[in-house]
């Protein structure tokens, strides 16, 4: 059965490690903040000048005034710090930002992502993308396996415009956790009820199953 985009936000929750300073992309990686796991700390960054975010506000919590680079409010976290835009992406640029967590639109098995734009379509901009893609050594991909018309997103050359090349490091789908490495897609862990036939069947670049690929704990 594949994920929830909770789900996956939990799973690439359990990436996080302690002391971590990391920046969450719109969509499913903003999820992330409710799941760090228990019994380590995170600072979570985002690109309007905000460090130390926390979960989503409750009706009681919430500040109108307190949001992150996709516009919802937000809470912060203690020992939060807040400062100017340019000082946040200072902070990218300058490598200070161990982990990036992005949604796409396309990967591929060079590690190459397409995430802000579909020709034809209204464009708002790039926002960060490009600063993130090339400041952060870690570079995670939430995103479903497939687009609506089901044809795969993971592919053997991205079809749209990049927002980065040969960036990423690993991708958690709806059905999978992949890496990439060496030209190619390799999978590490399957989605509770499904088989590694439907991945292999919903992947159109190369793909590498090692032996002991292992069910996602979510």
């Amino acid at each position: 059965m594949a994920l929830s985009r909770e789900q996956i936000a939990q799973r690439v929750a359990q990436e996080f490690n302690d002391g971590d300073y990391i920046n969450l992309g719109i969509g499913i990686p903003t999820l992330a903040a409710n799941y760090v796991p228990e019994g380590i700390e995170v600072m979570l960054q985002s690109e309007n000048g905000l460090l130390g975010m926390g979960p989503y506000p409750t009706k009681d919590q919430l500040d109108a005034d307190m949001i992150n680079a996709g516009k919802e409010t937000v809470t912060a976290a203690t020992g939060a710090a807040i400062f100017s835009s340019a000082e946040s992406f200072a902070m990218i640029r300058g490598g200070h930002v161990d982990v990036t967590v992005l949604g796409a639109f396309e990967v591929d098995q060079e590690g190459n992502i397409a995430s802000y734009m579909i020709p034809g379509k209204l464009v708002k901009g790039m926002g960060g993308a490009m600063d993130l893609v090339a400041g952060a050594e870690n570079i995670i991909v939430t995103m479903t396996h497939a687009n609506k018309n089901g044809e795969s997103k993971l592919l053997e050359k991205c079809t749209l415009p990049l927002t980065g090349v040969n960036c990423i490091t690993k991708i958690i789908t709806d059905l999978a956790l992949l890496e990439v490495d060496n030209g190619a897609f390799i999978l590490r862990e399957v989605a509770p009820g499904v088989s590694v036939e439907e991945v292999k069947e919903k992947t159109a670049g190369k793909l590498i199953i090692p032996d002991d690929v292992k069910e996602m704990n979510v």
